[in-house]
């Protein structure tokens, strides 16, 4: 199998990484794996899509550093590969990353639709992405699973909904991830409240959320694919994300930190609810956040912690997932790709 893992930036990834963790999996199984970024695509004068990337042989590898170092070092493959020969073109960029450069958003989609116009099966679905490009997307779920929330740029607004929900809310950019400028605002906020929505309008719109108690504890993060929960061996892909103390922020890059958790019958059933939406948009890997019985956050793009489920479930949750890569390259060489993107997306 030939496969490419597409980043915001092939030589900057942040880790823990999900997708060096994939990568590192997939070379370690044998596949031909490269590495590339959004600025690296190139639509050639012949009408094919290529990507300048890198790869690195099949070896031990202490772990998902020493292989990262190993990609970002003079000892790696470089190449202008063409992706159209690719069997996997795996879509794992952050847009919120990328506010600052509009092309950039949406660069990755454009080569992603280019390529599976070419017979390159491409996750997550670009056509699906494009409806996903901001938080705004969640608001499709059905209002049973979500918490209320409103989405504006008018002070009076957020102002309103503040003073509606006990003057606890959230407040967090449409466009946004990482935890970055999001803000727990209190009644003992209330003359700061104007500042704070300053600060998110800067990004844009802002989400005013209501404030979930059992928040306090984290939230969890699951992992569903192809439609549903990600499980092996009877052990489901997830972990609790714990705030840092004095924090609301569950994010692990913003001074979270990780914990075991049990998947509940609440959990299973809010993964079955939004599973009809994910499945018609394509969505192959999903991370839901979940906090009591509301669904937070549904991460299309780079849903990350796959190494915390591997590491607290002792199951290899990123071999289980290019497993089942391998078997969509499997169905499309059997029915002669005679399916659309979408469906190969959750078979």
């Amino acid at each position: 199998m030939k496969l490419a893992f597409v980043t915001n930036d092939a030589l900057h990834e942040t880790l823990p990484s999900s997708t060096i963790e994939l990568a590192l999996r997939a070379t370690e199984m044998g596949h031909e794996v490269w590495l590339t970024g959004v600025a690296d695509f190139v639509f050639g004068e012949d009408d094919h899509v290529y990507a300048h990337a890198r790869s690195v042989e099949k070896r031990d590898y202490e772990d998902q550093r020493a292989y990262y170092a190993t990609i970002c070092s003079d000892e790696a493959r470089r190449e202008r590969i063409t992706v159209d020969d690719l069997d996997i073109l795996m879509l794992r960029n952050d847009p919120a990353q990328d506010i600052q450069s509009s092309w950039a958003q949406h660069a990755v989609v454009v080569f992603g639709r280019s390529a599976m116009r070419r017979g390159v099966i491409v996750l997550n679905d670009p056509d699906g992405l494009s409806k996903a490009i901001n938080k705004l997307y969640f608001q499709h779920f059905p209002k049973e699973v979500r918490a209320e929330k409103i989405i504006a740029r008018h002070f009076e607004e957020i102002e309103r909904f503040y003073e509606a929900h006990e003057r606890k809310i959230i407040l967090k950019p449409l466009m946004g991830s990482a935890g970055r400028n999001v803000f727990f605002a209190q009644p003992e906020d209330s003359a700061n409240l104007h500042q704070m929505a300053s600060a998110v309008f800067r990004d844009g719109y802002a989400i005013a959320e209501a404030f979930l108690p059992e928040a306090v504890h984290g939230d969890v993060r699951m992992f569903l694919m192809n439609g549903e929960p990600l499980q092996s061996n009877s052990r489901y892909c997830a972990f609790r994300r714990i705030p840092a103390k004095g924090d609301i922020r569950s994010n692990i890059h913003a001074g979270g930190h990780a914990e075991p958790v049990e998947v509940t019958d609440t959990m299973l059933r809010i993964a079955e609810i939004v599973k009809p939406k994910l499945v018609q948009d394509g969505m192959f890997l999903v991370g839901l956040d979940i906090v009591g019985d509301k669904l937070l956050e549904a991460n299309v793009f780079s849903p990350g912690g796959l190494h915390h489920a591997r590491i607290f479930k002792d199951v290899d949750f990123p071999r289980v997932v290019i497993e089942a890569l391998e078997k969509k390259v499997l169905y499309a060489r059997y029915y002669h790709r005679n399916f659309d993107n979408v469906e190969m997306n959750t078979l």
